[in-house]
């Protein structure tokens, strides 16, 4: 007698139930969620084993798991491991930060700067240097999110003003408005202080370096909340991307989710602009990658943002660290230029999902 045929999936070597999984969209969703978080963890050690200074694998693998008081051990934990640890979650807050601003204004351009977040946090900085001779990054942080904050209320107050209330688009331009006048404060005393200027021009390059785990530890907190907040955030931003009145009609909460969209913009945004300075593209490029791989669901980008955006961030870190060793490259300068090409080859493809 023959043997019996052999079912094609056995061939393939492919279990037919893993197979039927993975052909649903939750089922890839998953999977492609779970291939980024094992890339940002190989990133993440990469960002330990390399730097300005070569110390062979061996040798920061050893100290990594047996820290001790070598040269290579004080490397690796007082600098390499606070500031990826750092790039981490700062990655994580300004990708997370403008998915959801994305989808609260519904404009695919909208980045934490739109909200004048960037500006208040620059403008703080400015004065606690000129009137309260601060110096290093630690420093600048509580100066840094308090003028977020304040900027991000304003913002909203202005936008909410009047009987149509806090639309996206008079959210939008309330921001350009505020961010064009922060701008010129911040221009004029740093013209007017020459001091100033040079102290400030380190922050607001943007960087990880010279970053202790002191700063992780002060922006941790806000992250966390930030992140729990916009996760939960998904399913009503999810009713208002078809409209108010549809939105209302699935459920939402139109005023609650856009006040509670604002504080997660001021928690993450703000946190993270605080931390480390000013960094752009990493929240305008990289939803719209999460986007390209999952469509409009937010509560998916949301996700991989989550673990796309600090990908970006550490990995432009490691390279600003290798260009022009031994010299480093601000994250912030790297990141302009691998996030402005990414995003134009995103608004040149013939399909892009839209808000």
């Amino acid at each position: 007698m023959s043997a019996p045929p052999v079912p094609a999936q056995q061939k393939s070597g492919r279990h037919p139930e893993v197979t039927g999984w993975l052909a649903t969209t939750t089922g890839r969703r998953i999977f492609w969620l779970i291939v980024s978080v094992v890339i940002l963890a190989v990133i993440a050690l990469f960002s330990i084993a390399v730097g300005s200074r070569f110390i062979p694998p061996a040798e920061v693998f050893q100290v990594l798991l047996n820290p001790d008081d070598s040269q290579a051990s004080t490397i690796v934990h007082d600098l390499r491991i606070p500031r990826t640890v750092l790039g981490i979650a700062v990655g994580a807050a300004l990708g997370m930060a403008g998915a959801v601003m994305q989808a609260l204004t519904r404009n695919p351009l909208a980045d934490p700067g739109l909200l004048g977040v960037n500006a208040g946090a620059a403008v703080a900085v400015v004065i606690g240097i000129s009137l309260f001779g601060i110096g290093n990054a630690l420093a600048y942080m509580p100066f840094a999110f308090a003028g977020a904050a304040i900027a991000s209320v304003v913002v909203y107050l202005i936008g909410s003003a009047g009987r149509s209330g806090a639309t996206p688009v008079r959210l939008a331009l309330a921001g350009v408005a505020v961010t064009a006048a922060l701008t010129a404060v911040i221009n004029g005393m740093t013209l007017l202080d020459p001091a100033t200027f040079d102290k400030y021009r380190f922050w607001a390059v943007g960087s990880l370096s010279g970053r202790g785990m002191e700063i992780f530890w002060q922006a941790l907190p806000f992250i966390v909340v930030g992140v729990g907040l916009a996760l939960a955030l998904g399913r009503p931003l999810n009713a208002m991307a078809m409209g108010d009145d549809v939105g209302r009609a699935l459920g939402a909460n139109i005023n609650r989710t856009r006040v509670l969209s604002g504080v997660v913009i001021m928690l993450l945004a703000g946190a993270a602009t605080a931390a480390v300075g000013p960094i752009s593209f990493i929240g305008l490029a990289v939803p719209h990658v999460a986007r390209a791989i999952t469509g409009p669901d937010n509560r998916w980008v949301l996700a991989y943002t989550m673990v796309l955006a600090p990908i970006l961030l550490v990995g432009a870190d490691i390279i600003g660290r290798l260009v022009v060793r031994p010299a480093e490259l601000s994250v912030g300068i790297v990141t302009a230029i691998i996030g402005a090409p990414v995003f134009i080859a995103l608004v040149r493809r013939k399909r892009v999902a839209q808000l």
